[in-house]
Order: C-alpha cells, then sequence, then structure tokens
C-alpha cells in the first residue's frame, strides 16, 4: 500500500486523498465514514477529502442518506492521469530542450569530450532525436548493439534523410558485424565504402561527433573500453564535412552507375 500511496501522491494527490482512494478499490461503494473508519481518515477530514477526489474525478457521489462514494476504476483513473504526464513530460521536454539547444549555441567552444561506450551511443540517439532534416555517417566500427539503437532512433525519426558510408564489417568480444547488412535489412540508406576506423556523425550540417577508439592488433577488433567521442556544435566544422560526406557519396554512386552500364 506504501508504494501506491507514494505513487499517488506523486501524481498530485495529497496523503489522505491517496489513502482514501486506495481504502475504496477494496470497498468499490461505501459511506464516508466507512471510509473513515477503514483508512484512518478523521472523520474531521475526510468529507472534504472525498470531495476534492471527487472533484479530481476519483469517484463518484450517490445522493442518499448519507451519501454513497462510488469509486472510479483504477484502470481508468491511472491511465488518464498517465496520458497527462505524458503530455506535461513532452512539453517539457519541448521547452527545455529549445532553451538547452539556446543556451548551448552561446558556449565559446562547444566541444565536449565523451568517454564510455553507453554514454557515447546516448549522445549519438540524443542528435538523432533532435535532428530536424538529415543524418549523415561514416561507420568504419561499431559498438555491441549500437546498430539496432541506432536503426530504432531512425525509425522514429522518419522525417530525416539518413545516408551512411561503412565499411562492411567489424569485429567485437570475438563476434563478426557485418555492418553493411543490417541496415540493409532495414531499408537504411547505405553505402560500402572505404572508411577507416573511426564513426562520424552529422546532424542537418550544424552539429556532429567523431569517435575512436585503439583496436587489437591481432584480430583489430574494437576495444570498448578505449572509446571516446569528441562531440563538437561548430556549424562551420559540420558544414565543411557534410559537404566531404555528399561529395563522396555522390562519386560512390557515379561508379556504380557506370558499372552498371558496362
Amino acid at each position: 500500500m506504501n508504494d501506491d500511496v507514494h505513487l499517488l501522491k506523486g501524481i498530485g494527490l495529497t496523503m489522505y486523498e491517496a489513502q482514501a482512494y486506495i481504502t475504496l478499490t477494496s470497498l468499490i461503494s461505501a459511506t464516508a465514514v466507512e471510509i473513515s473508519e477503514k483508512s484512518n481518515i478523521p472523520r474531521s477530514k475526510i468529507y472534504d477529502v472525498l470531495k476534492s477526489l471527487n472533484e479530481k474525478n476519483y469517484l463518484e457521489i450517490e445522493d442518499g442518506r448519507p451519501l454513497t462514494y462510488n469509486v472510479k476504476s483504477p484502470i481508468e483513473v491511472l491511465s488518464r492521469e498517465k496520458e497527462r504526464l505524458n503530455r506535461q513530460i513532452e512539453d517539457s521536454i519541448t521547452r527545455l530542450t529549445n532553451t538547452y539547444e539556446n543556451g548551448i549555441s552561446q558556449v565559446q567552444a562547444p566541444i565536449w569530450r565523451i568517454y564510455g561506450v553507453e554514454k557515447i551511443i546516448n549522445k549519438e540517439l540524443e542528435i538523432i532525436k533532435r535532428a530536424k532534416t538529415s543524418i549523415n555517417m561514416r561507420i568504419g566500427f561499431l559498438f555491441e548493439n549500437e546498430a539496432e539503437a541506432l536503426i530504432a532512433a531512425f525509425k522514429n525519426n522518419e522525417k530525416l534523410r539518413v545516408n551512411i558510408l561503412a565499411s562492411p564489417v567489424c569485429y567485437v568480444n570475438n563476434g563478426e558485424i557485418n555492418i553493411i547488412k543490417m541496415f540493409k535489412d532495414e531499408d537504411i540508406n547505405i553505402q560500402k565504402a572505404d572508411i577507416p576506423f573511426v564513426k562520424v556523425l552529422i546532424s542537418d550540417s550544424k552539429e556532429m561527433m567523431h569517435t575512436y577508439t585503439k583496436f587489437s592488433e591481432d584480430k583489430r577488433e574494437v576495444i570498448p573500453e578505449t572509446a571516446i567521442g569528441i562531440w563538437n556544435k561548430y556549424e562551420d566544422i559540420a558544414r565543411n564535412y557534410d559537404e566531404r560526406f555528399m561529395n563522396q557519396l555522390e562519386k560512390i554512386k557515379m561508379k556504380r552507375r557506370k558499372k552498371q552500364k558496362q
């Protein structure tokens, strides 16, 4: 019961309101006196508590002497509250993201180093989610489970134009990752290219991230604990890299078209 009380308090009920509603879910229908006795809420408080719960649409009041209080289904009540909270959270994300992006653009030297595979992947996903028009990537390697995370992010932001130039495969934890196949199987535009052991993500020609890692000398396998990401929001740099990317992509496409004609 304590967990449920804390949850209900977290979504806006008082302690007494939470106790009254939880009590009424077991009684289904009861008088104020019955609810007071079962919930240990003082009789001097119970009527105001039940009136407030009615105003918040957690119960219905049935006329009579005495009044009868009928509980509303937790599925109905909590689903409604969940939708309300989700809307509020989405609104907050929009407002705070705008504030964050405006603030970060004012930083004198907007370059950050990011250490650790999980933080690097999370930053990539954040950049993709924030992107408005395009994501271009050079992929010389991937971390374990990174491809799946990137694919899901691309699918969730379907308005994006996504272009990827990638090495065919890389190796992590003694396993081969077929980079080209994983993205092609999800209908994401990817082209085979001669990419060095580096990863570059460019968003909207405005921000970008380089990711580097060391590799084992024997199998050229990714050593995840050495990974470092360099994220920057210098638009001139990002635009320059984007232009070079598109030039390389166009050359690869032209070369492929010539081969097809032969």
